[in-house]
């Protein structure tokens, strides 16, 4: 496989964009959202701000709070910022809300497979994680287990944004059982191999965005 820098750039690039159009699937289908897209979502009614908007305003702030960490953003870290939300919005602009429930289902389960795959191919260009995934990773860097940090995040985003509107239900519960499996399934399949070694065999779950 190439590791040439235009094939990661490729990589990331379609990456993010599927990764914003898995988010505005699980938008339509209105059964529920992972934790940081409640959180989006509720800061959305909130402002009256479109939703991709928020998604790389939240962003932009996650990242901020790197600097005190000590974490340095990659080109996959900016471009993570600008283009996640661009893509949500303009999914959401030409797929109009469903009201069947199966049609709601299916977009659901495509939304949550996409999502997999998007973040293995995002992970996969290896130019940078996402913000949400520095603040972790960061984190746990100052000696704090990174499981504690990824579950005390995960909660904390999802309370606030259910608390502002934003929507939980079986599709929250959906996503947090199976992105950690699609993730650690996808990563090493779609991952561009780092120069002198193979592409990893397993890798810990990354947190969304």
């Amino acid at each position: 496989m190439s590791t040439t820098l235009p094939t990661r750039l490729v990589r990331l690039l379609a990456g993010l964009a599927l990764f914003g159009a898995s988010v505005a699937l699980m938008v339509r289908a209105d059964l529920g959202l992972s934790s940081w897209d409640v959180l989006h979502q509720g800061l959305a009614a909130r402002t009256g701000l479109p939703l991709g908007w928020v998604v790389n305003g939240v962003a932009l702030l996650v990242l901020l709070l790197w600097f005190p960490l000590r974490q340095r953003p990659g080109v996959g870290t900016v471009a993570n910022v600008a283009l996640v939300g661009l893509a949500l919005d303009a999914v959401l602009a030409v797929l109009p809300p469903l009201s069947a429930l199966p049609a709601r289902i299916g977009l659901l389960l495509l939304g949550v497979l996409l999502n997999g795959v998007a973040t293995g191919l995002y992970l996969g260009a290896r130019l940078g994680p996402g913000p949400r995934d520095g603040l972790m990773t960061g984190l746990a860097a100052r000696g704090l287990p990174v499981g504690r940090v990824r579950t005390g995040i995960e909660l904390a985003v999802l309370a606030v944004g259910w608390l502002l509107g934003g929507t939980v239900g079986p599709g929250t519960l959906l996503y947090a059982l199976a992105i950690g499996p699609l993730a650690q399934f996808l990563i090493p399949r779609l991952a561009v191999p780092a120069p002198g070694r193979p592409a990893p065999t397993g890798v810990t779950p990354p947190c969304p965005a």
